[in-house]
Protein backbone atom coordinates (compact mmCIF):
# COMPACT_ATOMS: atom_id res chain seq x y z
CA UNK A 1 0.00 0.00 0.00
CA UNK A 2 1.16 3.43 -0.42
CA UNK A 3 1.04 6.96 1.94
CA UNK A 4 -1.44 7.53 -1.75
CA UNK A 5 -3.92 4.89 -0.84
CA UNK A 6 -3.88 6.13 2.47
CA UNK A 7 -4.74 9.54 2.01
CA UNK A 8 -7.24 8.94 -0.39
CA UNK A 9 -9.00 6.77 1.89
CA UNK A 10 -8.57 9.36 5.01
CA UNK A 11 -10.25 12.14 1.92
CA UNK A 12 -13.59 10.06 2.48
CA UNK A 13 -14.41 11.87 5.75
CA UNK A 14 -14.64 14.72 3.11
CA UNK A 15 -12.93 18.12 2.26
CA UNK A 16 -9.93 18.90 4.55
CA UNK A 17 -6.63 20.92 4.38
CA UNK A 18 -2.98 19.11 4.79
CA UNK A 19 -2.86 19.99 8.52
CA UNK A 20 -6.30 18.78 9.18
CA UNK A 21 -5.06 15.51 7.19
CA UNK A 22 -1.87 15.39 9.42
CA UNK A 23 -3.32 15.99 12.60
CA UNK A 24 -6.51 13.38 11.62
CA UNK A 25 -3.98 11.17 10.07
CA UNK A 26 -3.03 9.88 13.31
CA UNK A 27 -6.75 9.80 14.63
CA UNK A 28 -8.36 7.63 11.48
CA UNK A 29 -5.04 6.04 10.15
CA UNK A 30 -1.90 6.42 12.28
CA UNK A 31 -3.44 2.62 13.55
CA UNK A 32 -2.38 0.70 10.22
CA UNK A 33 -0.25 3.45 8.43
CA UNK A 34 2.33 6.17 9.91
CA UNK A 35 3.80 9.50 8.17
CA UNK A 36 5.37 12.37 8.41
CA UNK A 37 3.51 15.88 7.95
CA UNK A 38 6.24 16.16 4.66
CA UNK A 39 5.59 12.98 3.83
CA UNK A 40 1.58 13.96 3.63
CA UNK A 41 2.12 17.30 1.96
CA UNK A 42 4.49 16.29 -0.98
CA UNK A 43 1.51 13.52 -1.82
CA UNK A 44 -1.12 15.88 -1.59
CA UNK A 45 0.79 17.64 -4.47
CA UNK A 46 1.18 14.47 -6.23
CA UNK A 47 -2.31 13.32 -5.66
CA UNK A 48 -3.33 17.00 -7.05
CA UNK A 49 -1.23 16.75 -10.08
CA UNK A 50 -2.29 13.65 -11.23
CA UNK A 51 -5.99 14.86 -10.68
CA UNK A 52 -7.19 12.34 -8.53
CA UNK A 53 -7.70 15.18 -5.34
CA UNK A 54 -8.36 18.82 -6.10
CA UNK A 55 -6.88 21.51 -4.03
CA UNK A 56 -9.34 24.84 -3.12
CA UNK A 57 -7.42 27.97 -1.58
CA UNK A 58 -9.27 29.17 1.09
CA UNK A 59 -7.82 32.76 1.62
CA UNK A 60 -7.53 34.30 5.63
CA UNK A 61 -7.33 37.64 7.29
CA UNK A 62 -4.85 36.74 10.47
CA UNK A 63 -3.28 33.17 9.12
CA UNK A 64 -1.71 31.91 5.86
CA UNK A 65 -4.14 31.25 3.18
CA UNK A 66 -4.62 26.95 3.33
CA UNK A 67 -5.46 24.46 0.91
CA UNK A 68 -8.62 22.33 1.39
CA UNK A 69 -7.95 19.13 -0.35
CA UNK A 70 -11.35 16.72 -1.60
CA UNK A 71 -11.62 13.69 -3.90
CA UNK A 72 -12.03 13.75 -7.49
CA UNK A 73 -14.21 11.76 -9.38
CA UNK A 74 -11.16 10.17 -10.63
CA UNK A 75 -9.30 9.87 -6.72
CA UNK A 76 -12.44 8.05 -6.09
CA UNK A 77 -12.19 5.64 -8.71
CA UNK A 78 -8.36 4.63 -8.02
CA UNK A 79 -9.55 4.07 -4.18
CA UNK A 80 -12.04 1.41 -6.14
CA UNK A 81 -9.46 0.09 -7.98
CA UNK A 82 -7.18 0.25 -4.92
CA UNK A 83 -9.52 -2.20 -2.89
CA UNK A 84 -10.90 -4.01 -5.55
CA UNK A 85 -7.03 -5.54 -5.96
CA UNK A 86 -5.59 -8.10 -3.61
CA UNK A 87 -3.47 -6.79 -0.98
CA UNK A 88 0.22 -7.75 -0.97
CA UNK A 89 1.03 -9.85 1.89
CA UNK A 90 1.76 -7.97 5.22
CA UNK A 91 5.59 -7.82 6.26
CA UNK A 92 6.30 -7.37 9.93
CA UNK A 93 9.83 -4.81 10.03
CA UNK A 94 10.22 -3.91 13.73
CA UNK A 95 13.81 -3.25 15.09
CA UNK A 96 12.84 -4.66 18.22
CA UNK A 97 12.19 -7.87 17.16
CA UNK A 98 15.75 -7.69 15.40
CA UNK A 99 17.13 -6.65 19.04
CA UNK A 100 15.08 -9.80 20.87
CA UNK A 101 16.52 -12.32 18.60
CA UNK A 102 20.15 -11.00 19.16
CA UNK A 103 19.66 -10.42 22.88
CA UNK A 104 22.05 -13.54 23.51
CA UNK A 105 24.65 -11.73 21.94
CA UNK A 106 23.41 -8.28 23.26
CA UNK A 107 22.75 -6.04 26.57
CA UNK A 108 19.89 -7.39 28.32
CA UNK A 109 19.22 -4.75 30.26
CA UNK A 110 18.58 -2.40 27.10
CA UNK A 111 16.76 -4.65 25.43
CA UNK A 112 14.50 -4.87 28.93
CA UNK A 113 14.07 -1.08 28.59
CA UNK A 114 13.21 -1.13 25.15
CA UNK A 115 10.17 -3.85 26.06
CA UNK A 116 9.47 -1.66 28.55
CA UNK A 117 8.75 1.11 26.43
CA UNK A 118 6.81 -0.72 23.78
CA UNK A 119 4.20 -1.62 26.25
CA UNK A 120 4.07 2.13 27.61
CA UNK A 121 3.56 3.44 24.05
CA UNK A 122 0.80 0.09 23.49
CA UNK A 123 -0.81 1.04 26.77
CA UNK A 124 -1.04 4.70 25.39
CA UNK A 125 -2.42 3.72 21.94
CA UNK A 126 -4.88 1.21 23.18
CA UNK A 127 -6.22 4.05 25.48
CA UNK A 128 -6.66 6.33 22.90
CA UNK A 129 -8.03 3.88 20.59
CA UNK A 130 -9.94 3.48 23.31
CA UNK A 131 -11.35 7.12 23.55
CA UNK A 132 -11.68 7.37 19.88
CA UNK A 133 -14.35 3.89 19.88
CA UNK A 134 -16.07 5.54 22.77
CA UNK A 135 -16.59 8.50 20.40
CA UNK A 136 -17.55 6.61 17.22
CA UNK A 137 -20.01 4.55 19.39
CA UNK A 138 -21.34 7.30 21.04
CA UNK A 139 -23.19 5.56 23.78
CA UNK A 140 -23.97 3.18 21.21
CA UNK A 141 -23.82 -0.44 21.18
CA UNK A 142 -21.27 -1.84 18.62
CA UNK A 143 -24.00 -3.81 16.84
CA UNK A 144 -26.38 -0.69 16.89
CA UNK A 145 -23.39 1.48 15.98
CA UNK A 146 -22.34 -0.40 12.91
CA UNK A 147 -26.16 -1.25 11.74
CA UNK A 148 -26.62 2.41 11.36
CA UNK A 149 -22.83 3.68 10.83
CA UNK A 150 -22.66 5.58 7.48
CA UNK A 151 -19.09 4.45 7.08
CA UNK A 152 -17.98 1.37 8.82
CA UNK A 153 -13.95 0.92 7.33
CA UNK A 154 -12.67 3.21 10.05
CA UNK A 155 -14.15 1.08 12.67
CA UNK A 156 -12.90 -1.91 11.59
CA UNK A 157 -9.59 -0.34 10.97
CA UNK A 158 -9.28 0.99 14.62
CA UNK A 159 -10.48 -2.14 15.94
CA UNK A 160 -7.54 -3.77 14.40
CA UNK A 161 -5.40 -1.07 15.62
CA UNK A 162 -6.52 -1.75 19.41
CA UNK A 163 -6.20 -5.47 18.44
CA UNK A 164 -2.29 -5.03 17.24
CA UNK A 165 -1.27 -3.05 20.41
CA UNK A 166 -3.27 -5.50 23.11
CA UNK A 167 -1.22 -8.43 21.04
CA UNK A 168 2.46 -5.70 21.47
CA UNK A 169 1.50 -5.83 25.42
CA UNK A 170 0.68 -8.72 25.86
CA UNK A 171 4.25 -10.02 24.02
CA UNK A 172 5.76 -7.55 26.02
CA UNK A 173 4.46 -8.63 29.49
CA UNK A 174 5.63 -12.62 28.50
CA UNK A 175 8.91 -11.58 26.99
CA UNK A 176 10.06 -9.64 30.48
CA UNK A 177 8.30 -13.07 32.04
CA UNK A 178 10.70 -15.51 30.40
CA UNK A 179 13.64 -13.02 30.61
CA UNK A 180 13.22 -12.50 34.22
CA UNK A 181 12.74 -16.52 34.97
CA UNK A 182 15.71 -16.84 32.84
CA UNK A 183 17.61 -14.07 35.63
CA UNK A 184 16.70 -16.29 38.22
CA UNK A 185 18.39 -19.70 37.59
Amino acid sequence: MSLRNALLAALLEGEASGYDLAKGFDASVANFWAATPQQLYRELDRLAADGLVRARLVRQEKRPDKRLFSLTEAGERALHDFTARPPRPGVIRDELLVQVQALDAGDETAVRQALKERMTRAETKIARYERLRAGLLDGRFEDDYLAEAERVGPYLTLMRGLSFERENLRWCEQSLKILERRAKR
